[in-house]
């Protein structure tokens, strides 16, 4: 499994990953329109994947 496009985005902003300041679960969740507990669940979701073995070597390669 990989990242879901909802899963990438609320990551994505919430680090301020790319050329963007990092941003507030509230303003995510005001962006989706979901609340800001609801933007914290995918968030973690997406975090406990990205920690799963087989894709933490994919990411190790791309942080260096």
């Amino acid at each position: 499994e990989t990242l879901t496009q909802k899963e990438s985005d609320i990551i994505k902003l919430n680090f301020g990953i790319g050329n963007q300041p990092p941003m507030s679960l509230e303003e995510i969740g005001s962006i989706f329109d979901i609340t800001r507990e609801r933007v914290r669940q995918i968030r973690e979701k997406g975090i406990r994947r990205l920690r799963h073995e087989s894709r933490s070597k994919i990411l190790k390669t791309y942080l260096g």
